[in-house]
């Protein structure tokens, strides 16, 4: 599979299965591995600020190698959940481990621990995309949304890698920037665009903001942008998206769609009906706990409510068929589908 599939979501699940069965006949081709749930900010968009789904913990040398090395052709591996990466000591020894079969490796970071000191050691690892979510334009929106005053440290940070990279010849890691969609910030959209261009770095996401019924700190639906986008707001993103044509900044959104599309529900009345990563991907947290994706701590409570397995305990292939997986694809394609898919499709993340 190209590199170019590899790192585009929405093409790459279309791609991987066409699969539609309670019960898996292939292995996953892709593992989210979050391997810290611990965090150094207090993100208003992020459950684990206001509840903790499960005790503070790292991913274990041996309970990684004991994951990974059971899909020993595992084609891509995303290094994140609910936590900040470079938190983990060992997080550039796992790349390595993974870029070593030839795994595309990303993860998504909030860029307060970049500095100077790792860069030689995060380019020697091997990894293929770096994600940064900055999430707003200025240091005053910043720390609304993400809970501290970093923003300075990050911009700074994150401009002296992508020179460093420049410097050095160095076409990996891929360096992009993260907004999440909220009214509070969509504004800013085209002078986020207008900063990624100052920092040297050339793609921009827009995520959509992901939300269970109940809501919290920021995560709400009057916040959202998700069939509610404003005149102003749709002015906002298309000047962003001009702006980045004449700056060679490129802007995409949830899935790799164009933002306008991410930001509206498609036709089909099941939104979730699209969604592959049941017969794609496993996701497993810090505890080995296998949960069905990584959007489903942000858009329902109880990790017990939708547990796949213990990967501590249970073999890969043990949990893939197991029957509470098989009721959760059977759900998936049912008319009522499991909580955390309901209002979901495929184009909720990078």
């Amino acid at each position: 599979m190209s590199t170019t599939m590899l790192r585009d979501p929405r093409r790459y699940f279309e791609a991987v299965t066409t699969e539609r069965a309670d019960e898996a006949t292939s292995p996953p081709v892709c593992l989210y591995l979050e391997v810290t749930n611990r965090c150094n900010l207090l993100c208003e968009t992020c459950p684990r600020t206001f509840e903790e789904l499960e005790p503070p913990a790292d991913l274990s040398w041996e309970l990684f190698t004991k994951i990974v090395d059971q899909v020993p052709d595992i084609q891509r591996v995303v290094l994140h959940g609910v936590g900040e990466p470079m938190l983990h000591k060992d997080l550039f020894k796992m790349v390595r481990y993974l870029k070593d079969r030839g795994t595309y490796v990303l993860f998504n970071t909030n860029g307060t621990l970049l500095n100077p000191k790792k860069f030689q050691a995060l380019v020697e690892s091997g990894l293929d995309e770096l994600r940064v979510s900055l999430d707003a334009a200025d240091r005053k929106s910043y720390k609304l949304v993400r809970g501290k005053d970093y923003f300075d440290r990050i911009v700074r940070d994150v401009g002296k890698f992508v020179a460093f990279k420049a410097e050095h010849g160095l076409t990996a890691p891929r360096v992009s920037l993260c907004l999440t969609g909220l009214k509070e910030t969509v504004d800013q959209l085209p002078e986020f665009v207008r900063l990624s261009a100052s920092m040297g770095v050339t793609e921009v996401h827009l995520q959509r903001l992901v939300f269970d019924e109940a809501g919290f700190g920021m995560a709400r639906s009057d916040l959202s942008l998700f069939e509610s986008t404003k005149a102003e707001e749709q002015t906002a993103i298309d000047a962003a998206i001009a702006l980045g044509a004449e700056l060679g900044v490129v802007l995409d959104a949830s899935g790799a769609t164009e933002p306008g599309l991410s930001l509206k529900r498609q036709a089909d009345d099941k939104p979730w009906a699209t969604c592959r990563r049941p017969w794609s991907l496993m996701y497993f947290t810090a505890h080995g706990r296998a949960l069905p994706c990584c959007i489903a701590p942000f858009s329902a409570r109880g990790y017990e409510n939708y547990t796949l397995g213990d990967a501590s305990q249970q073999d890969l292939r043990e949990i893939w068929n197991s029957p509470a997986y098989k009721d959760f694809r059977a759900g998936l394609l049912s008319d009522t589908p499991p909580k955390p898919c309901q209002g979901c499709g495929l184009r909720w993340s990078l």
